[in-house]
């Protein structure tokens, strides 16, 4: 029996959701998702909540059963409160600036790189070292934080790069002489 799966989805106050057989559509005060879920898998709303059962006991049907409802539980929380990755720029004469939608990065090549945010995903640049991607679909938000880390991730030796906030990076000892 899955651990996640067995509990019920709370609905938070302001939330509400529609069940139409495999899809599920999420409104809240800061927008709208709409999932569709695999077929093995019974979605029922209920008085405690959104429910989900499995409709076999074959393996792919309980992975499927615990992360269909982890989505559901992740749209009511992005549409009640949002979700927020922060990230940081070290490194001297590394910075980032916003032009409209797009997110221009002088991080050390040659040229500079442009990212143009997703819909739905909205990234703000703070001191120029500073980068926030909030949104409310869970998924949206880690991959486009995930891509702008990609760009230039923090090396080894002196630690120059983008990261997370609060990220720690093992740092290598240099050449001894």
């Amino acid at each position: 029996m899955s651990r996640v799966g067995k509990y019920p989805v709370k609905i938070l106050d302001g939330v509400t959701v529609d069940v139409q057989g495999q899809l599920v559509k999420v409104k809240g005060p800061k927008g709208e998702l709409a999932r569709a879920m695999p077929e093995d898998v019974v979605i029922k709303k209920t008085d405690k909540g959104i429910e989900v059962e499995p409709k076999s006991k074959e393996r792919q049907t309980r992975m499927n059963w615990a992360t269909s409802r982890a989505h559901i539980n992740n749209m009511v929380k992005g549409v009640k409160d949002g979700y927020q990755k922060k990230m940081e720029i070290r490194g001297v004469g590394l910075r980032a600036s916003m032009q409209g939608s797009i997110l221009v990065l002088n991080v050390g090549f040659s040229h500079e790189v442009k990212y143009e945010a997703p819909k739905g995903v909205q990234i703000t640049v703070d001191k120029q070292v500073n980068i926030s991607v909030s949104g409310i679909d869970k998924e949206k938000v880690g991959q486009t934080a995930a891509e702008i880390v990609a760009i230039k991730p923090p090396e080894p030796y002196k630690g120059k790069g983008i990261r997370y906030e609060g990220q720690y990076i093992l740092m290598k000892e240099g050449k001894k002489k």
